[in-house]
């Protein structure tokens, strides 16, 4: 009879993961001290932090990153890079990157993409079909969640709020999103996770074949390590 994983091996599993997570945190917060080292007057940088805080990081590995970004612990040479392109069946993609080695990273980005059967495009290609939109997630399983939270949504000055499988998405102009996120807490709402990130403005259905090689390639895409995000246009079914 086959064993599993050993507890060992998935601890081992987990720790990578977890790593690779804080590695991504702290390059965010790193590039976005760049433009102040205080929270109160830079946006990016206080979600940074807050999200940095939701993963369990430490307050002192984020003072690191916030020295080394605001140059009090010497120069930091991290890029950030955007490059588009297609995935399987013209599926859009975004794929940012923080880098000091943009030559390996465009080559590791159009390798992915080749080997998924799609390519890189030039800037600009596929970015006209997304718009940059802060998204809050709430579970609205329990009776009575959704309706509470649309009506907190309503009045927090959010622009939609999309329901599916028991899993509220808050969207809310880029300007906006401090306010409305601050004013659903405030309101006695849990969110499950809190971002800006750039929404296509239409899905595209995908499945079978095409699916499995869309979810391997942003697998692939992931895993590499100057991938900070990757976003697409796809509506990924079963």
């Amino acid at each position: 009879m086959g064993r599993g994983p050993s507890i060992e091996n998935r601890k081992n599993a987990e720790d990578a993961r977890r790593g690779k997570v804080f590695t991504k945190l702290i390059r965010e917060i790193t590039i976005a001290a760049r433009n102040g080292a205080d929270p109160a007057t830079n946006a990016r940088l206080r979600l940074g932090i807050d999200k940095a805080l939701s993963a369990n990081m430490t307050k002192d590995t984020i003072e690191r990153a916030l020295k080394r970004g605001s140059g009090a612990e010497g120069a930091d040479n991290m890029q950030e890079m955007r490059y588009e392109g297609y995935g399987p069946s013209g599926i859009a993609l975004i794929i940012d990157t923080m880098t000091d080695n943009p030559v390996r990273t465009v080559s590791d980005v159009r390798h992915a993409l080749a080997k998924h059967g799609g390519n890189l495009g030039t800037t600009g290609s596929v970015a006209f079909q997304f718009h940059r939109v802060g998204e809050i997630a709430f579970d609205t399983t329990k009776p009575g969640a959704e309706n509470k939270l649309l009506e907190a949504a309503l009045d927090a000055g959010a622009d939609d709020v999309q329901t599916e499988a028991g899993q509220s998405i808050v969207l809310c102009a880029l300007e906006n999103f401090e306010a409305v996120k601050k004013a659903l807490i405030a309101a006695g709402l849990v969110p499950l996770s809190a971002d800006v990130v750039m929404r296509p403005e239409n899905r595209v259905a995908v499945s079978g074949e095409v699916g499995e090689t869309l979810r391997d390639l942003l697998g692939w895409l992931e895993e590499l390590d100057d991938v900070q995000e990757v976003y697409h246009n796809a509506a990924l079914g079963d």
